[in-house]
């Protein structure tokens, strides 16, 4: 698999192909990504992520997207709070509940610029 790249505050970082495979997970009986994994994949902060997907809202109709209960986030970001902290602080706490992006929630990404 290709790697992509991330750039942030003039610096890149590689993500490989198994640290990508680190960020799906199974929810619901689905593999999914979640949208601040997304975000750093496309170099974006979550928030400013969450608003170009929502201008897109015809694109992500709930069985492409859906938001996880407190217990699933809880559940998510416990078993990976060591790898969020490193990469964008989120820890084991959060403000919101993220996203849960279907494969076809992930393809339908390209192009929402």
């Amino acid at each position: 698999m290709e790697e992509k790249t991330e750039k942030k505050a003039n610096q890149i970082a590689i993500i490989d192909e198994e640290s990508i495979k680190d960020m799906v997970h199974e929810i619901r009986g689905q593999k999914v990504m979640l949208d601040f994994d997304l975000a750093r994949i496309y170099g974006y902060e979550t928030r400013a992520f969450n608003q170009q997907v929502l201008r897109n809202a015809e694109r992500f109709p709930p069985e492409f997207r859906f938001k996880l209960s407190k217990e699933e986030a809880s559940n998510v970001l416990r078993s990976h709070f060591v790898i969020l902290e490193k990469t964008n602080g989120r820890g084991q706490h959060f403000k919101y509940l993220p996203y849960a992006f279907t494969e076809q929630g992930v393809y339908m990404q390209k192009g929402i610029e």
